[in-house]
């Protein structure tokens, strides 16, 4: 597959200004020239950032921008290494490149220290917080893409439900869905440059902050994954109540779905327009789903997403970027997944990475998807862990990563030992 890599050079968007005038009627630009070997800037000038290809340490950051509604989506900084980007567009590439979900996260005492005594998601509505959080673990480590600082739930958040984080409990919404009429508390036409305007500001100010070391991935949650959350309060161990919906109420549990994907699709394109590079959706849910509920309420959804993203990016004049879909212990559905329209598709570690690429075939790249827990063993085990991983997947097409998300007790070093295994081995593979 040719990659489609120049990216969005237009005008910066006025986010926070002149909303009545539409989303969409605020987004078209015409499409930007194409390069070849990384996506085409604006902007060309050298970074002081080192590329994470070639560093092995922590690089220094500028730290935020203190004019940030000055910093449009524009001249972005030449990107330095896309090696991310190559591996999701099916490229080949020199190594395997690598990076973590929640790598931005509670184990650096610098995500502490940021976040202390602060609302998470005050924490999430800060432009400038959410791009400090974002580059603390590019200055440790030698990742090949950078994850955007903010939450799946900031989407129910926009649709009208109040959503607190409750520690050592976790997301707790005030007054769940549970009963089909609760639908009709939720809004139906979501402005999300109103709503969700601070997560567009956020990566457009990440994107220079990064000044072109490693390219930003954005994300949501995909919309059984929000509905479950809605529906439950919370989190879950059963899903129960989210799934009595799909039993009881399938017709509600459509509308629903039906509403989410409605703003997802404009939030995504949103995201890319602002910035970002990559779009990963997140069905963290699909293990309570067998594959009769998945067929029939998770992967229509998934696919409706993909989808129209692409076709509005394209009618926005919008640079197509890679889609990553990760639908944990999802793996019934890995080869419908293949399938749905994403260049990628993330994998945990329940699965193994042969049967994974037996399922999707070679159109497909895949992601992941070492245990979390093997961080735990010490760094020498590390080391040999990740060996035989790249061994399974082999050296193309696949892009390293946890099978799920960093936990907070992790030694930072070891995630370091992680990714400077990933880049060891993985080009000894090569050359073999």
């Amino acid at each position: 597959m040719a990659a489609p890599r120049a990216a969005w050079g237009g005008p910066r968007l006025p986010w926070g200004r002149a909303r009545g005038r539409g989303f969409r009627s605020r987004l078209g630009r015409p499409r930007p020239r194409r390069e070849s070997g990384v996506r085409a800037m604006e902007e060309a000038a050298p970074s002081s950032l080192s590329p994470s290809s070639h560093s092995q340490g922590p690089a220094p950051s500028p730290g935020p921008d203190p004019h940030p509604a000055q910093a449009g989506p524009r001249a972005f900084p030449k990107l330095q290494n896309d090696t991310f980007l190559r591996a999701a567009w099916g490229e080949a590439t020199d190594y395997t490149p690598v990076w973590c979900m929640r790598q931005a996260g509670r184990y650096l005492k610098e995500f502490l220290a940021t976040r202390a005594g602060q609302d998470f998601f005050i924490t999430c509505r800060s432009p400038e917080t959410c791009c400090e959080l974002t580059l603390q673990p590019l200055r440790r480590f030698p990742f090949d893409a950078a994850i955007i600082f903010s939450d799946i739930l900031v989407v129910p958040q926009a649709l009208g439900m109040q959503v607190t984080m409750v520690p050592s409990k976790g997301p707790t919404f005030l007054e769940p869905l549970r009963e089909e009429q609760d639908l009709d508390r939720l809004q139906t036409h979501v402005d999300v440059d109103k709503e969700l305007g601070y997560v567009f500001q956020a990566i457009t100010l990440t994107r220079h902050q990064l000044e072109g070391r490693v390219p930003l991935i954005g994300f949501s949650g995909a919309p059984w994954t929000l509905m479950s959350y809605m529906v439950e309060g919370g989190g879950s161990n059963t899903m129960a109540q989210a799934k009595r919906w799909l039993y009881q109420w399938p017709k509600a549990s459509h509308r629903l779905l039906g509403l989410l994907t409605d703003v997802l699709v404009p939030y995504l394109v949103g995201q890319v327009a602002a910035g970002a590079q990559a779009l990963q959706v997140f069905e963290s849910h699909a293990g309570h789903l067998g594959p009769d509920l998945f067929s029939k309420f998770a992967l229509p959804y998934i696919r409706d997403v993909a989808k129209r993203v692409k076709a509005s990016l394209k009618e926005m004049g919008l640079e197509p970027v890679p889609l990553i879909i990760f639908a944990k212990d999802g793996h019934y559905a890995l080869e419908e997944l293949a399938q749905s329209g994403y260049e990628v598709v993330g994998i945990d570690w329940k699965v193994a990475p042969a049967l994974a690429r037996d399922l999707v075939g070679t159109s497909v790249t895949l992601q992941g998807n070492l245990d979390p827990c093997a961080l735990y063993a010490s760094k020498e085990e590390i080391s040999q862990h990740v060996e035989r991983m790249l061994n399974a997947f082999g050296p193309q097409r696949h892009i390293a990563n946890l099978g799920h998300g960093i936990y907070p007790d992790m030694d930072p070093a070891h995630v370091g030992a992680f990714v400077e295994a990933v880049h060891r081995h993985s080009r000894r593979l090569r050359n073999k």
